[in-house]
């Protein structure tokens, strides 16, 4: 008989099984975002505000390929807990065999073609010319480095999926340390500039991948592993695209709704890209409990889904709301409070520090409703309904946020438009989530249960 050792949601209250998967899922977010901000401390104190703008002119970019790579996890993700929470063995190896080879080939077209593209975006986005180079060698580096980054999350996702929260925490802090230790001495100590930031985000991501692949071949009692499951069949390539494609292109809308509001940011210059780099680092931390909900609610609503269990679904969205909620308040009550002091980690420039608490106090409102939005659209993805999101994401970046980027700043012409933006898209996309959770049609999409029909 076959042993599912990881942590079964299936049973037990509701809010205990998603706070016992969100702990480790918040934990490992607060040292993954920790990393990225020393990498921020360590080139806007050591190398300058431009280095720090240069990645800043970058992000939107990056985030729409993380975006395209994350489409096969997220898919691989949502099936892998469906299968996990109704025991179908056979069904769970194929999963992870397909999403494995698909990872492969979607990670080296990037590295190939990626770096063709890298300057003319930039150039495209009006990123200024005193930070092009730095932004293109960073962006470069990250695409040659980009399967090292797939597979990680991947892996992550397929152990998650399984009920497995404590190995991806570990290799999380691992990633983060390492990443931090390596990022010192490229930055710092040899003066490497934006190339040692990426490179070491690059060797910490490679090097974690491995240690998770190493430890979903340990939980052989769940699943098989062997060459005609790393052959893709139709049947799993059809479910991780399906459920993966507009899943990714659903979170691509929204990077690439950053790359069309970029160059209003870079219009503003260096010095409010300095600050609006600095303001989503901080970001990271406040809506990073949402996103360890979001994915706990994910994997609970797949497994759930998957045992046929839809009553232990509704406690659950409405217990991870609270919970969200609360921890958002919280977080953002802290964040006013000791914002100043915050910023002026990554720069001594007053007006940057003046700037940055402005922005914050614009947001602060907005991260109350991205919370909820979070869980609810995590549910949703969870029962197997990834064209909802899809539309909800086209919707609030075409109606919402890109008309009124345009609009504020045409009318307002200062640096608070772009927030006053994001707010109004947060604030949307919760309601456009809201509205597809009551209309509930996601909860007939699960995978077993179209199969047995």
């Amino acid at each position: 008989m076959t042993k599912f050792a990881s942590v079964d949601m299936t049973d037990g209250v509701p809010w205990k099984k998603l706070m016992l998967f969100t702990v480790p899922l918040l934990i490992g977010n607060v040292f993954q975002q920790l990393y990225s901000t020393v990498d921020a401390i360590f080139l806007g104190r050591f190398v300058g505000d431009n280095a720090l703008a240069a990645i800043g002119s970058s992000m939107a970019i990056f985030f729409l390929i993380l975006m395209l790579v994350m489409g096969v996890a997220i898919g691989a993700g949502i099936m892998t807990s469906q299968y996990f929470g109704a025991k179908r063995r056979e069904d769970l190896s194929y999963t992870i065999g397909t999403s494995i080879t698909l990872t492969a080939i979607v990670g080296l077209f990037l590295t190939i073609f990626g770096p063709l593209a890298t300057r003319p975006v930039l150039i495209l986005l009006e990123t200024p010319t005193e930070i092009l180079e730095d932004s293109v060698l960073y962006m470069n580096v990250l695409l040659w480095g980009i399967l090292g980054l797939a597979y990680f999350n991947m892996f992550s996702g397929l152990l998650r999926g399984m009920g497995e929260a404590i190995a991806p925490l570990i290799y999380l802090i691992i990633a983060s340390v390492l990443n931090i230790a390596l990022n010192f001495v490229f930055i710092v100590v040899l003066g490497m500039g934006v190339f040692g930031a990426a490179i070491g985000t690059v060797i910490a991501q490679a090097f974690t991948s491995v240690l998770c692949l190493r430890k979903l071949m340990k939980m052989r009692d769940v699943f098989d592993m062997g060459w005609k499951y790393l052959i893709p069949q139709r049947k799993y390539v059809r479910q991780v695209l399906k459920l993966g494609i507009p899943s990714g292109v659903s979170q691509a809308i929204f990077a690439v709704a950053m790359m069309i509001v970029q160059p209003l940011v870079n219009g503003f210059g260096p010095t409010f890209i300095a600050v609006y780099i600095i303001v989503m680092r901080i970001d990271g931390f406040v809506v990073m409990p949402a996103f360890s909900f979001g994915n706990a609610i994910t994997v609970y609503t797949g497994q759930n889904v998957g045992a046929g269990k839809m009553d232990r679904v509704d406690k659950g969205i409405k217990q991870c709301i609270i919970m969200a909620l609360a921890v958002a308040v919280v977080l953002v009550s802290g964040v006013l409070a000791f914002g100043r002091g915050i910023a002026g980690a990554f720069t001594e420039t007053q007006q940057v520090i003046d700037m940055t608490m402005q922005m914050l106090w614009i947001l602060a409102l907005g991260y109350v409703a991205f919370s909820a939005n979070i869980v609810v659209w995590g549910v949703i993805r969870g029962a197997g309904d990834a064209i909802s999101p899809l539309w909800g994401a086209l919707i609030n970046s075409v109606v919402v946020r890109l008309p009124t980027a345009f609009l504020f700043v045409h009318l307002l012409g200062t640096p608070d438009a772009i927030m006053y933006s994001l707010l109004a898209a947060w604030i949307s996309n919760l309601i456009i989530a809201i509205i597809v959770l009551k209309i509930g049609k996601w909860r007939k999409m699960g995978l077993i249960r179209k199969q047995e029909t």
